[in-house]
């Protein structure tokens, strides 16, 4: 038979102190003396004892780790608000588990099983319905919600979309541009039916031709591009494009080298998000930028807060955007920005 690990036995005969002293150690009791929890610690590591974490979960009903739910984990947007997440989540001693449910036959169950597993849960958009985050909450989940109107008693993170999106296309407009082509899907989230709507109410307040629908499209390049080849497949051809999001507007770039249209001269095109490669295009992508980095550590603060009960009324965050000036829009200087 083989050596039978220690156990909190072990460590105590070897620390000289009670058992219940070394479960007040590997609970992280600040009641045990500074110089104890140092020395059980130390036996800990010498006898080779590896604490139960289900069993520390079940005696403190804490997991010390939040959960995250998105639609995906790729891309760059999601990339950003992930990164920040996470390094507040380790900040503040948390471990940070995902889920992605696109593809999932139930993601209801999916999320259901990992609310379980963690101390509080970060939902981003609709991933799930309101009646599974009303469910959550009735069980005393902390729920916090990215780009989501608020459900029950949930705190929310949203960005500002209405506002820059009137003051993007006005700029478009103002470069004489007057067919202008919105690309994205408003019924995706409420992020994007913001954008339209400031997009349409820059267009009445104009005095112009008010857009009837947009050009349905995913949030992603290779949608962006097929959706943008769509929009120009016309005689009479949009002079902009205006992307819901950078990656589809870097599907746009793909189209308009396809078709031997040179941006800004032949076509403008702006999109939304400000991600890492943005700047890099050729020519600079206008845009607008999102904290993406500060939308996940808000979220983490937040829940966490939650967690240790310190405070009780729900809290919508509206974080603010900036629209960043390059080429693509029309300008000729690049790396301004512009604040609405």
């Amino acid at each position: 038979m083989g050596k039978r690990p220690p156990t909190i036995y072990t460590v105590a005969d070897h620390a000289g102190v009670s058992i219940a002293t070394v479960s007040r150690v590997d609970r992280g009791d600040p009641a045990v003396a500074g110089s104890t929890a140092m020395r059980v610690r130390a036996s800990m590591r010498t006898v080779g004892y590896r604490p139960n974490g289900a069993a520390r979960a079940l005696a403190t009903r804490r997991h010390r780790a939040i959960g995250l739910v998105f639609p995906h984990l790729s891309g760059p947007y999601y990339a950003g608000v992930i990164l920040g997440l996470e390094a507040a989540a380790g900040a503040l001693g948390q471990n940070l588990f995902i889920v992605g449910t696109d593809s999932r036959v139930r993601p209801e169950q999916l999320v259901s099983d990992l609310s379980r597993s963690v101390d509080g849960l970060v939902v981003m958009g609709r991933t799930v319905p309101d009646e599974v985050i009303a469910e959550l909450q009735r069980g005393g989940l902390p729920l916090v919600l990215l780009a989501r109107p608020a459900v029950g008693s949930s705190d929310v993170v949203r960005t500002e979309n209405r506002r820059n999106a009137e003051a993007l296309t006005r700029h478009l407009l103002e470069h004489g541009h007057r067919r202008i082509v919105f690309i994205g899907d408003p019924a995706s989230s409420p992020d994007a039916a913001e954008r339209w709507d400031g997009f349409v109410a820059a267009h009445r307040d104009g005095g112009g031709p008010v857009p009837i629908r947009p050009v349905i499209s995913a949030f992603r390049e290779g949608e962006g591009r097929a959706a943008a080849l769509h929009a120009l497949a016309v005689k009479s051809r949009p002079a902009a494009l205006f992307c819901a999001n950078d990656e589809i507007a870097m599907g746009a770039y793909a189209a308009a080298a396809e078709l031997g249209l040179t941006i800004p001269t032949d076509l403008a095109i702006t999109g939304w998000d400000d991600i890492p490669v943005a700047r890099f295009l050729a020519p600079g992508l206008t845009t607008v930028r999102q904290p993406l980095a500060e939308i996940g550590a808000l979220a983490a603060r937040l829940v966490l807060e939650r967690v240790g009960g310190s405070h009780k009324k729900p809290v919508t965050t509206v974080l603010p955007t900036e629209i960043m000036i390059r080429s693509s829009c029309g300008c000729r200087s690049q790396g301004g920005t512009w604040e609405t």
